[in-house]
């Protein structure tokens, strides 16, 4: 009896440490679309470094504002895990593309950004885009993404496994512990 109680109680710690050490330090997110060919697949599971633009706190009005501890600054380029502001149960990846203080201009369909100029969006706003521009959800769609929706960056890719087939089929062994 003791012997098992011993053993729940590892059981019980670990499924706790994983927990917080998900929530906390890093997540994986699954690629369910084309926004980011070729970089990657449908199927790809992606993980995201919580703390590489500070780990988020809060974001309700009040006592528990929006905050970040250990803020560090996101770079033009950096591909950017965030939720999606008009569905918040979808978690998007895009290549940041704009910077608070850049402005985005679009005169003939194509996106030009200008560093260091008047602002199109507000300080903490930033331009995500996709590389795919068939059919893409990023700013072109959703405007310029609040930092507060931003979870960190991509870092590597876990594994690859196609959805649409059987368990046993659809890994892809060379994206398996891919670095980005």
């Amino acid at each position: 009896m003791l012997k098992t109680a011993k053993f729940l109680l590892a059981l019980l710690v670990a499924l706790v440490l994983m927990l917080c050490f998900r929530a906390l330090a890093f997540t994986i997110c699954t690629v369910e679309g084309e926004g980011l060919s070729p970089v990657f697949h449908r199927g790809d599971r992606v993980l995201v470094n919580r703390w590489s633009y500070g780990l988020r706190v809060g974001g309700g009005e009040g006592l528990f504002s929006y905050g970040r501890i250990g803020r560090r600054p996101i770079s033009r380029g950096d591909l950017v895990a965030f939720e999606n502001p008009k569905d918040d149960s979808q978690v998007l990846i895009c290549r940041c593309k704009a910077l608070p203080g850049d402005t985005i201009h679009q005169p003939d369909g194509n996106i030009t950004i200008v560093p260091g100029l008047v602002n199109c969006a507000n300080a903490d706003h930033y331009w995500m885009e996709a590389l795919s521009t068939e059919n893409p959800t990023d700013s072109r769609i959703l405007g310029p993404i609040p930092e507060q929706f931003i979870i960190g960056r991509a870092t590597a890719i876990v594994f690859s496994h196609d959805t649409t087939q059987p368990l046993w089929r659809g890994w892809d062994g060379a994206r398996f512990l891919l670095a980005l």
